[in-house]
């Protein structure tokens, strides 16, 4: 059976570089950076005090007070860029098509934010105060739930958790949904809120992030000799993903193409990434296949880029691995520095972005990058935005646990 083929017709996007495509865009275009002091919870004690939070987000813009109390900040976000992406791509779901519309979401560590608050209230108050809405607002799988129930989508609805690959799996899996005649139509990414004093305080105890706390904006470094950990974010990134008889008979807009989806695991340690690279270079190596694509065929990759030491050289040594001297061809960038690591949402927002450059044929900046490493040694778009021909380009996640994905678009 031949394969059907998927495109993308919407995009949504709450982020620390902004609440809109527009606003998103303009932000790793320009190279301004969303970084900036812990503003959620007193962090004065932490060895981390700066984060990548989301600004200016007003979820009654979207849902009503009702239904906003009874989710978690993870979900709302993952709502609101649900109806962003519908907009964008003018899809409205009918009872006709309501069976063949499916959700997957992803998210890395669900509603953290809630179990704290309800654990300081069964602390002071006792059981018997606790929101009797508090199991479904921490579970990860209600992002989709709740976003199935607000479009009237009954088809394939799932999450994946696969940490920082969250985004990127669920993308991918729901592009094969599509692809093998589960659905015709998919609204897939990813979501996470947990800027929260717990998950901030794991962080730091794993000596993962970055300590730059009197440089907010200089904090998130990939590929930069004097990087020194990722800095965290939050959001969600949400995909209309159709197959491409249905969007073109009702006259849809298609952003890209989306081809290929590779996936893996490292089956090496739960924090850090194998040093020889060997699963992810499986998961760029399936990619290709899967797409159908020569190596010498890809223009751009938005790596993975988190700006801790083993991840931006490990995935240096990856792409030459996997591209050859083609690598030295390509540009690679990260936007991590606009956008924090925003875990489970991270893949879904830079797939957005890699559509983005795609569409617009530049390639956004990798900020902060000043004193190349010399085991990070490829283009990474340094000091500034460029123009760029690109006709298909990769968006890769290396997730805690040994998680890979990547996925492939191309122009339309």
């Amino acid at each position: 059976m031949t394969s059907r083929r998927v495109v993308i017709t919407g995009m949504g996007i709450v982020s620390p570089a902004g609440n809109s495509l527009d606003a998103f865009w303009n932000s790793l275009y320009e190279g301004r950076c969303g970084i900036g002091a812990i503003e959620r919870f007193d962090a004065s004690a932490y060895s981390t005090r700066i984060a990548a939070q989301v600004k200016g987000f007003n979820a009654e813009d979207y849902l009503p007070k009702r239904e906003i109390r009874r989710m978690d900040l993870f979900v709302q976000y993952a709502c609101a860029a649900s109806l962003q992406a519908m907009e964008d791509a003018a899809y409205k779901i009918s009872p006709e098509t309501s069976g063949r519309t499916g959700v997957w979401v992803g998210t890395g560590i669900g509603g953290i934010e809630t179990i704290e608050k309800q654990h300081n209230v069964l602390s002071a108050k006792g059981p018997g105060m606790v929101n009797p809405f508090m199991i479904p607002m921490i579970l990860p799988n209600m992002a989709a739930g709740q976003v199935s129930i607000l479009l009237g989508a009954r088809g394939p609805c799932g999450c994946t958790v696969t940490a920082c690959a969250s985004g990127t799996n669920s993308v991918g899996e729901a592009f094969r949904f599509i692809q093998n005649n589960y659905a015709d139509a998919m609204v897939a990414g990813g979501a996470e809120a947990c800027i929260a004093p717990l998950a901030v305080a794991g962080f730091c105890a794993a000596k993962a992030m970055s300590t730059h706390n009197d440089d907010p904006a200089g904090a998130c470094r990939p590929f930069d000799l004097n990087r020194s950990g990722f800095v965290m974010g939050e959001g969600a990134g949400m995909l209309v993903l159709e197959e491409l008889e249905h969007a073109l008979a009702r006259g849809a807009s298609i952003h890209a193409e989306i081809i290929g989806y590779g996936t893996s695991a490292d089956a090496f340690h739960v924090v850090q990434p194998d040093a020889e690279g060997t699963g992810a270079v499986m998961a760029f190596e399936r990619v290709l296949q899967d797409a159908g694509l020569e190596p010498g065929q890809v223009n751009y990759i938005n790596a993975h880029g988190t700006g801790t030491s083993l991840n931006d050289a490990l995935e240096t040594r990856v792409i030459k691995t996997v591209f050859g001297d083609h690598a030295r061809n390509l540009l690679v960038s990260s936007t991590k520095p606009a956008t924090g690591h925003m875990l489970g949402a991270g893949g879904a927002a830079e797939l957005i972005a890699t559509v983005l450059a795609i569409k617009h044929q530049i390639v956004p900046m990798t900020i902060n990058l000043e004193t190349p490493d010399p085991e990070c040694d490829l283009d990474y778009v340094p000091g500034s935005s460029r123009p760029w021909s690109i006709d298909a380009a990769l968006s890769d996640s290396l997730g805690f646990g040994g998680h890979n994905a990547v996925l492939a678009v191309k122009k339309v």
